[in-house]
């Protein structure tokens, strides 16, 4: 009976919040009379606690000038925040201090995923211009595969209007993509030419610059939108972090002795797609392939049983190292994940983030929130903007350690079914 009542509770709040309201903080205000309500009755039918946290709580003013448009002439003079959440020290340096902070019994967890030159355009068949972001590759490549096999992609496709199923594509004067269908909010987009499609991209594409970057892919951007060390194809934005490692910095790493080792997250698109829900516990993270591998889980170890940190570079890493652990403990693992990391995440392998400056109400700042304190956090990056750092994936960077927060928010299983 209990279930019961607590769900119809559910769906009744469910069926409010799609209510419109003009104001933000008056939408807020409502949403929180509301779960407070919910809650007091959870406590009634001894049910846990559920504790709203909204995507306003994760925003920020930003001036436009400090959004990086181009990078700094030389990866390693991008300016480097230093921070610690348990002194709440806030220290400014550049990145090619970096190795001041990193000691010889740490270890570095790098994201080698390379970004694709994932942007296409094409005409319709019946007129009218066409551009294609590529999402993700399905399919063995046509070298490896049967002729006759299916090569598809999923993909954000901009036009004039929505293209339906049977819709062909012209890409480049050179080769056909047809709608097939959607899937969630990209479309299914089928190969069409004998043509290995992955070979097609590297030929045509541009490097898919992210939408706050509002200007056309350059040259420089084949190099500087992509780490030293890229290898495994498959990303369609940068693992920014990382672009400010240069050959001569991994060496000086190296020659410290400290021990680094390779993940592979192929970011996705939607890591800058907006928040459309209010509550944060209703968002549906976008999944993206991963691989953590047998040496990088042996280096993980030995670097905890030393003494170290485990410091991974970038959100990417991150998520890699936490998809792959489970109370304590990282295995081998590879396949989709679509953790969400926010504040009240308790970090199960990641001691320490070098990561950039992200975007306002992201769910990478809610990940970095839950890394070192969402007030600390906010009160760094204001540190950054009164200091004109620059900001986003061609802006400077941030070092922190994780903040051993003792505070647990618990999501009940009710609400994890809820559709």
């Amino acid at each position: 009976m209990n279930e019961r009542i607590l769900g119809f509770i559910v769906a009744i709040n469910k069926k409010n919040k799609q209510l419109i309201y003009n104001s933000d903080r008056m939408r807020a205000l409502i949403l929180r009379v509301d779960w407070l309500f919910f809650n007091l009755f959870a406590l009634y039918l001894n049910h846990d606690v559920f504790y709203l946290m909204l995507k306003q709580e994760f925003q920020f003013d930003l001036p436009e000038h400090l959004i990086a448009y181009t990078p700094c002439e030389k990866r390693t003079d991008s300016r480097l925040l230093v921070i610690n959440p348990d002194k709440q020290s806030i220290n400014h340096h550049h990145f090619y201090e970096l190795t001041d902070f990193v000691q010889p019994n740490d270890c570095l967890i790098f994201n080698n995923t390379k970004v694709i030159p994932a942007r296409l355009f094409g005409m319709r068949e019946s007129g009218g211009k066409v551009e294609v972001l590529i999402e993700r590759v399905i399919g063995l490549a046509r070298e490896s595969a049967n002729k006759t096999q299916k090569q598809t992609c999923l993909a954000q496709v901009r036009a004039s209007n929505s293209p339906k199923a049977g819709v062909k594509i012209k890409i480049a004067d050179d080769f056909w993509l047809e709608v097939t269908g959607r899937q969630d909010s990209f479309y299914v987009l089928e190969n069409k030419s004998e043509d290995d499609l992955m070979m097609l991209i590297e030929k045509y594409g541009d490097m898919p610059l992210p939408p706050y970057i509002q200007r056309k892919a350059e040259d420089i951007d084949k190099e500087r939108y992509q780490t030293v060390y890229a290898k495994e194809r498959g990303a369609v934005a940068a693992p920014t972090a990382g672009l400010h490692f240069d050959e001569a910095l991994l060496k000086k790493i190296k020659d410290k002795g400290i021990q680094h080792d390779f993940v592979t997250l192929h970011v996705g698109a939607g890591t800058f797609l907006p928040l459309r829900v209010d509550n944060i516990n209703d968002h549906k993270m976008h999944s993206e392939w991963f691989s953590v591998s047998e040496s990088v889980v042996e280096l993980v170890n030995r670097t905890k049983k030393n003494g170290g940190r485990v410091i991974a570079v970038g959100t990417t890493s991150v998520r890699c190292l936490e998809s792959a652990s489970k109370d304590g403990t990282i295995n081998v693992a590879q396949g989709e994940t679509d953790i969400f990391i926010y504040p009240g995440y308790q970090f199960q392998s990641v001691d320490g983030l070098i990561t950039n400056f992200h975007l306002s109400e992201s769910t990478l700042m809610m990940l970095v929130s839950a890394f070192a304190g969402k007030e600390f956090i906010k009160t760094a990056y204001q540190e950054a903007i009164q200091n004109e750092y620059r900001f986003f994936s061609y802006g400077d960077s941030m070092f922190m350690e994780n903040c051993l927060s003792k505070t647990v928010y618990k999501k009940p299983n009710l609400m994890e079914s809820r559709t």
